[in-house]
């Protein structure tokens, strides 16, 4: 099996579940591993089309990271349909709340 990931997709967008998240936006990473079967010719998965799928989930309004990872993982999976196995997995940076926190995750993998 051959594993393709693109890790590290940072993208600031002004999304969230409180009002000032709208307004002055957060900061999101995001991973994704994807599992290909070990197949002749030897499979292929285009790194710039990971990103693009990633970079246009984030275009489109949601407020909760589990709305994210659904929308790419669900967009991957129709764009690389063999795969054996999709990762993704979001992070907001520095969440809005007391205390110093680095991330809030949230990962999805089918």
């Amino acid at each position: 099996m051959l594993t393709v990931s693109l890790h590290g997709i940072k993208i600031h967008a002004p999304y969230g579940f409180y009002p000032q998240e709208h307004k002055l936006g957060n900061d999101f990473e995001t991973d994704v591993d994807i599992w290909l079967p070990d197949q002749q010719p030897w499979p292929f998965a285009d790194y710039v089309l990971i990103h693009q799928t990633v970079a246009e989930v984030f275009s489109r309004q949601a407020d909760f990271l589990e709305d994210f990872v659904w929308q790419i993982h669900s967009a991957l999976k129709l764009q690389f349909p063999d795969s054996e196995k999709i990762r993704v997995a979001t992070r907001k940076l520095h969440p809005p709340m007391p205390g110093e926190v680095a991330w809030s995750q949230v990962c999805y993998e089918l």
